[in-house]
């Protein structure tokens, strides 16, 4: 692959779907600068043919969040620039061109919770377990998570969770709204993956009104979204690729929508 990416990301491209895996297990996945500037090179130049991405950890974790070893600068605008760094990288991977799956096991933690919060569909296994702990060592979130985490689990649990320390199991966690599937052990990487499978089949104007589109319209006013909603809802239906799916639905050829549990 062209991409120059740091030991600790090791990529593996499966056809339309690139596996994307932080390669610091032995210290849990922290997440320092190299690591964040090799997610944005990758981010911003996916391979020809990606249409998908599964992000996980290797070894027994996720990530354990901001590598504080990465924090010796000094003086606000340091601080300032650091963090600017960070937002910079998340929005890259959130409002990118290819939707991203997270496989969440093991310390899902301060940066390593805000990057989880800029992928788009989050499986969890039971080992998952979640923590803000930037409150209990005088610091407070620098990587976008005071903006995405409310608006998955609420102000009132993000305050409880960085005032008192308070952690998350994988349930609990689901149950808040921070992982939308939640598997057994062992599986959330194969599930992503078959997700992420999915999800690269979808006709890409879809996925770039799902990806571009679809947070503005929850964000803007009514009448305004609505608007744009008409606009992509034009845009979408008029491919090529959206013309030959309706046909094939139309005459048959395509699964029609059934309950979960009983056949297409």
């Amino acid at each position: 692959m062209p991409l120059d990416l740091p030991g600790s990301l090791v990529l593996d491209v499966r056809g339309s779907v690139a596996v994307l895996t932080l390669n610091r297990a032995r210290k849990r996945n922290a997440l320092d600068t190299e690591t964040v500037l090799g997610l944005e090179r990758f981010f911003t130049a996916v391979p020809d043919g990606v249409r998908a991405v599964v992000l996980h950890g290797d070894g027994d974790h996720f990530s354990a969040g901001l590598d504080l070893s990465d924090l010796t600068e000094s003086g606000v605008e340091a601080g300032l620039h650091h963090s600017r760094m960070w937002h910079r990288v998340m929005g890259t991977i959130q409002n990118g061109s290819v939707p991203v799956v997270s496989a969440l096991k093991g310390a899902v933690i301060g940066g390593g919770l805000e990057l989880a919060s800029a992928t788009h569909i989050r499986v969890a296994e039971p080992s998952a377990f979640y923590a803000l702990p930037e409150g209990q060592r005088g610091l407070f979130l620098g990587g976008g998570g005071s903006v995405r985490l409310p608006r998955l689990i609420g102000v009132a649990r993000m305050t409880d969770m960085m005032l008192t320390g308070r952690v998350y199991d994988a349930s609990e966690g689901h149950a808040a709204g921070l992982s939308q599937y939640l598997v057994g052990e062992g599986e959330a990487f194969e599930v992503a993956l078959e997700l992420a499978g999915k999800v690269a089949e979808v006709a890409p104007m879809t996925t770039y009104a799902v990806l571009q589109a679809l947070p503005r319209i929850a964000e803007i006013g009514p009448h305004e979204g609505y608007l744009l909603e008409s606009l992509m809802a034009a845009a979408a239906s008029s491919s090529e690729d959206a013309q030959a799916r309706m046909r094939a639905f139309l005459e048959g050829r395509a699964a029609r929508v059934t309950a979960p549990g009983t056949p297409a």
